[in-house]
């Protein structure tokens, strides 16, 4: 199944950096679900499977960089 996400959800692929998912494929029980994400920067778009993508932090939902996780986008960014 192929679900178009609106509105987008801020997402951190790992060791790839952030990025908008606007897409999820779900192919079943026997598999991880897949996001599409959109990546901030230079617009690549790559399909992420779960354990490979986090939520981006946002204070206002109570997710903090520091909490278990969560990406924290500052320590991925020096990485690149």
């Amino acid at each position: 199944m192929f679900v178009q996400l609106n509105p987008s959800i801020p997402m951190h692929v790992i060791d790839r950096g952030p990025g908008q998912a606007f897409a999820v494929i779900d192919y079943g029980p026997e598999h991880h679900l897949i996001w599409v994400v959109a990546l901030d920067d230079g617009g690549q778009i790559w399909a992420a499977p779960n354990p490979q993508v986090r939520v981006q932090e946002n204070w206002s939902m109570g997710r903090e960089k520091d909490k278990p996780g969560i990406a924290n986008l500052d320590e991925a960014r020096a990485k690149r």
